[in-house]
C-alpha cells in the first residue's frame, strides 16, 4: 500500500469529476433491499452447510457462530456491489466468501483461549491468499491448537479467488488491496494477543501510522484499519473494465481513514455497555468524553462527505454514509444505552439522506 494515498490527487478532472449514469439514493436502496439482501442470505446458507462440515467441533462451533452472529458484516458490505449492478454476479459472492472468512477468523482470535499472535498472523494469511489468483497457499492452523475444518478456509479461499480472477481491472488495485489486508491483520493479530502487552502493542503500532494519516487520532487509525469497505470499494472499481489506474487514490482518500473509520467507531459506539461489561478492548473508550467522541464523529461524517462530492460515484457514496449511520442507529442498542440523542445529532450531521436512510432501515430490520 502506497504510504500516503492523501498526499496528492493524481486523478484527472474528468474521472474526478465525471458521474457515471447511476440511480437516485432510493433506486440503490431499492435493488438493495430487493435484491442483492435476499441473496446474501441464500449465500450464507450455503457457507453454513459448509461451517457445518468443519471436522473439530470447536472449528466448527466458531465457523456457525461467526455466520449467525455477524452476518449482519456481510449483509452490509455487499451494498458495494449496487454500485456496479454488471458485475454484481462476482461481486457479491466474492464480497460475502471474503468477509465470512474474516468474521470466522475474527472469532478463532476472539472467541478460544488461544493468544498466540504467531497462529493469529499464520490464519490471516488465508485473506492474503484469497487475494491473490493462482498463488500459492499456506498452512493456515500450523500454529493453532485445532487444524480439521473440512476444508471450510481452502473453500472461502478458493471461492474468492474464483471471482477475483473475472474482474477485469483487478491488477489496477491489487497492490492497494493487499495493502488493506496486511493492516486488517496488524490490527487482528495486535488486538488479540495477551492482555498484559495488548494495549501498548496496538497503541505503538498505531502511532507509528500516523504521519502518513494526519488529522486522525491512533484509535481511529486503528478502527479504520478493522474495516473491510475500503477493500471492498476498490474490487467494485476493479469490476469496470474502463477503471483508471489513479482513481484508487481517489477511492482510498474517501475511505481510508475517513468512511472505514467512521464505520468501526459507531460499531464500538453501540456496543459500548456489551464492552464495558466484558471488559473488552473498545475504541470509543479512549476518548476522554461523550462529547469529544461525538465531535471527532462529525467531524468523520463531514470529511467523508466533502471527499465523497468529489467521486466519480458521488450519489452512490453518499448513500454509503448515511447507510452506516442508519444501519448502526436503528439497532436496539441505540435505545437500551440511552444513546438517542447521539443518534440524532449524527444523523442530523450528515443531512436529510440519512434522516431518509434511517427510515427505510428501520423498516428493513422488521422484516429481516
Amino acid at each position: 500500500m502506497h504510504t500516503d494515498v492523501t498526499a496528492t490527487n493524481p486523478l484527472p478532472a474528468q474521472y474526478r469529476y465525471g458521474k457515471r449514469i447511476g440511480w437516485t439514493q432510493a433506486g440503490y436502496l431499492y435493488h438493495y433491499i430487493f435484491h442483492i439482501l435476499p441473496w446474501v442470505g441464500r449465500l450464507l446458507d450455503t457457507w453454513r452447510e459448509e461451517a457445518g462440515r468443519c471436522g473439530h467441533e470447536e472449528l466448527r462451533r466458531q465457523a456457525l457462530a461467526s455466520i449467525s452472529g455477524k452476518d449482519f458484516h456481510c449483509q452490509g458490505g455487499a451494498f458495494l456491489a449496487a454500485a456496479n449492478p454488471s458485475a454484481e454476479v462476482n461481486l457479491v459472492p466474492l464480497i460475502v466468501a471474503y468477509q465470512t472468512l474474516c468474521d470466522y477468523l475474527d472469532n478463532l482470535c476472539d472467541r478460544t483461549h488461544c493468544l498466540d499472535g504467531r497462529a493469529f498472523r499464520q490464519l490471516h494469511l488465508s485473506l492474503l491468499d484469497a487475494l491473490n489468483p493462482g498463488g500459492s497457499r499456506h498452512d493456515y492452523y500450523r500454529y493453532y491448537p485445532y487444524r480439521d475444518d473440512g476444508g471450510y478456509i481452502d473453500k472461502l479461499v478458493e471461492e474468492c479467488r474464483l471471482h477475483l480472477a473475472q474482474l477485469p481491472s483487478y491488477c489496477l488495485v491489487k497492490s492497494e488491496v493487499i495493502g488493506l489486508a496486511n493492516l486488517y491483520t496488524d490490527l487482528q493479530v495486535k488486538k488479540h494477543i495477551a492482555w498484559e502487552i495488548r494495549e501498548r502493542t496496538l497503541i505503538d503500532w498505531a502511532r507509528r501510522n500516523l504521519d502518513w494519516n494526519p488529522g486522525i487520532e491512533w484509535n481511529e487509525f486503528a478502527a479504520a484499519s478493522g474495516s473491510t469497505l475500503a477493500l471492498f470499494a476498490l474490487l467494485e472499481l476493479a469490476s469496470h473494465p474502463d477503471a483508471h489506474p489513479a482513481q484508487a487514490f481517489v477511492v482510498l482518500d474517501a475511505y481510508f481513514p475517513w468512511i472505514c473509520s467512521l464505520h468501526i467507531l459507531l460499531d464500538y459506539c453501540i456496543d459500548q455497555q456489551e464492552d464495558r461489561v466484558g471488559g473488552d478492548l473498545n475504541f470509543t473508550f479512549y476518548y476522554p468524553s461523550q462529547e469529544y467522541m461525538i465531535e471527532r464523529l462529525r467531524i468523520f461524517i463531514r470529511e467523508a462527505h466533502n471527499r465523497a462530492r468529489t467521486m466519480y460515484q458521488a450519489g452512490f457514496i453518499k448513500t454509503v454514509i448515511d447507510g452506516l449511520l442508519a444501519m448502526y442507529f436503528t439497532d436496539q442498542k441505540v435505545a437500551q444505552q440511552g444513546l438517542n440523542g447521539l443518534a440524532n445529532e449524527l444523523l442530523s450531521e450528515s443531512g436529510r439522506g440519512a434522516r431518509y436512510t434511517y427510515h427505510i432501515c428501520r423498516l428493513v430490520r422488521k422484516v429481516i
